[in-house]
């Protein structure tokens, strides 16, 4: 098991790695996001400063439960992480319907003049939601998005795990 005050450091690493992979993906690779895939990436900006934030209190002998209840606010935004991956690969997979702006319509431009122009000189990208750019094990991005998920709010309840142990055993 990964020691609590490793928790911070291991989450840190394995979000930037997972940062560095979509980005990969996206721009060496030519990979286009759908509006599903950009959505996913939204809990990985959030709780990357709070997994500094929680990794610098770590670091700190005197500062009490901070670090705990920073790391358990980064497992929650990454349950939420799995829930979107579980439900972009429910999409994909044909488990029910996508959003309207799965489409690459209207819905999914960020409403710029730079986007309308775009639409209206026919050079947007239609990326649908339903259908998964690259898979490997027949698992596609947003199923490994899901398990990564998962395993970072595992890792990132790890402080508040062992500081409920430490007072229930007590």
């Amino acid at each position: 098991m990964i020691p609590p005050r490793r928790a911070p450091l291991v989450t840190l690493t394995i979000v930037l790695a997972t940062i560095a992979g979509f980005l990969v993906f996206e721009h060496l690779l030519g990979y286009v996001p759908c509006a599903l895939c950009l959505e996913q990436r939204w809990p990985y900006y959030i709780a990357l400063p709070i997994i500094l934030a929680a990794w610098f209190v770590s670091r700190e002998a005197n500062l009490g439960r901070w670090p705990t209840w920073l790391m358990a606010l980064v497992g929650v935004i990454f349950v939420v992480s799995a829930i979107l991956g579980l439900r972009h690969a429910g999409v994909e997979w044909g488990w029910w319907e996508g959003p309207a702006d799965c489409g690459g319509g209207a819905g999914a431009m960020s409403g710029s003049i730079a986007d309308l122009n775009a639409a209206l000189s026919g050079n947007t990208t239609i990326v649908p939601c339903d259908k998964a750019a690259w898979r490997f094990l027949g698992i596609s991005l947003a199923g490994y998005n899901f398990l990564i998920s998962l395993a970072l709010a595992a890792v990132s309840f790890i402080p508040a795990y062992a500081a409920w142990k430490e007072r229930h055993e007590t």
